[in-house]
């Protein structure tokens, strides 16, 4: 098995279970080669609150993935979620001095740190700043201001950030289990990817994903993200309460839930 350039490898470490997928991406079309899922114990709400089970139930999803494609993996896309995180919005100015006053993809990024000068708790580390508009002399409602001209650039920002013990742990759980986080992506931003499309995005929703110890949310409007969090009250709450309320078995319970749960909005 070799790896290769063009493999993606997502990795979701759930309350309950713990999912790696395998996939390759050909002229921007993601065709999928393998799946794992193992049951998980070792995470509580979202956060890893005992690391060798968490280890081994990666192990043992990774495993399953590159069976199934035939692929072996190195690194891996992790998702992070958890009633830790936070969002925010925050807003910043530069001033453009290229020849001809034209806006570099440098400058995008000069002003996206400008962005992120606020105070965080000693606690929280920035996971994601997604820009939400961008001012250009004045001139508001720029998407990709890369190749105006301006003299004066703003941005106004969606800024998600977590704790840093949770995402050091969720570092330590995959290297452990042999290997490389590449990168660290907030669950509901990961599955908004997936199921929205551009219109919806444009037009306005609410993306509302139920696992075992998290809800994440994730509001889009005029093509942009708006606002996330994760509750952590999920599918698991529901399954306890059932079980307490009619003194059956958890997996009785469980069974139950799915088999005769509806969702109302």
């Amino acid at each position: 098995m070799s790896e290769q350039e063009n493999i993606m490898v997502g990795l979701d470490i759930g309350t309950t279970k713990i999912c790696a997928i395998v996939a390759s991406i050909e002229h921007e079309r993601i065709n999928i080669l393998g799946v794992g899922k193992a049951p998980s114990d070792g995470l509580n709400r979202g956060v890893v609150v005992n690391i060798d089970k968490t280890v081994n139930a990666i192990k043992d999803a990774i495993a399953q993935a590159e069976l199934a494609s035939g692929i072996q993996v190195n690194s891996v896309n992790v998702g992070i979620a958890g009633d830790h995180i936070r969002s925010m919005r925050s807003k910043g100015v530069i001033t453009i001095n290229n020849k001809d006053n034209e806006i570099t993809a440098h400058d995008v990024e000069r002003l996206l740190e400008d962005c992120q000068r606020i105070m965080l708790p000693t606690d929280q580390q920035i996971l994601h700043v997604i820009p939400q508009e961008f001012v250009v002399d004045g001139q508001d409602g720029i998407s990709d201001p890369v190749g105006m001209s301006g003299m004066r650039m703003e941005a106004e920002v969606h800024i998600i950030t977590g704790l840093v013990s949770a995402a050091k742990n969720m570092y330590r759980c995959v290297e452990r289990a042999g290997y490389q986080v590449a990168d660290l992506i907030l669950e509901p931003l990961a599955s908004s990817y997936s199921v929205l499309d551009e219109e919806e995005k444009e037009a306005g929703v609410v993306l509302v994903d139920i696992g075992g110890g998290t809800t994440d949310v994730a509001i889009f409007q005029d093509n942009t993200i708006r606002h996330t969090a994760v509750v952590a009250i999920a599918g698991q709450k529901v399954t306890d309460d059932i079980r307490l309320g009619l003194s059956v078995l958890d997996d009785q319970a469980e069974m139950l839930k799915r088999k005769h749960g509806e969702s109302y909005a």
